[in-house]
């Protein structure tokens, strides 16, 4: 279980759920990534280097790239022409808070490089407009859940 951040393209006049339900319907089909996003890619990497620190880069022919930071957890996918940024629910309270923060700065950078909105399906708003004290609680709700029902 993670805490999703998907990167959407949204037309005038199409609402979230519909980009949401075009995103799903496209998942199943294995596309190369498209070179404007490749070319972000090699933008966003060394940012995220200097935002995070070391990170572990896989790559995938044509199709994937992934950027994952052992410490937090938080990874970026770029699959096709889907962009997401995800974490784990291991962080709680001020821990969260400062995760949290890492994700907000470093999809600002995927959202500079690539031109699409970060979206939170968990608060069912962008991002940028979703208050961060709402995702803090969330994730740190989720993941006291998770460790009492599994420990950790």
């Amino acid at each position: 279980m993670s805490y999703d951040i998907y990167f959407l393209n949204r037309r005038d006049g199409q609402s979230w759920d519909e980009v949401l339900v075009a995103m799903e319907d496209t998942a199943e089909d294995s596309e190369p990534i498209p070179v404007p996003l490749l070319e972000a890619w090699d933008r966003i990497v060394p940012q995220a280097r200097r935002l995070l620190g070391p990170v572990e880069i896989t790559e995938y022919e044509q199709e994937s790239r992934d950027l994952s930071h052992s410490g937090t957890g938080i990874g970026l996918s770029v699959f096709g022409d889907e962009v997401s940024i995800t974490v784990p629910y291991w962080h709680a309270g001020d821990e969260a808070s400062v995760v949290l923060s890492l994700v907000s700065a470093l999809a600002a950078v995927v959202e500079k490089e690539t031109g699409l909105t970060a979206y939170d399906p968990q608060t069912e708003r962008p991002l940028m407009e979703a208050p961060m004290e709402d995702s803090i609680r969330l994730m740190s709700r989720i993941t006291d859940d998770l460790h009492s029902r599994y420990g950790g």
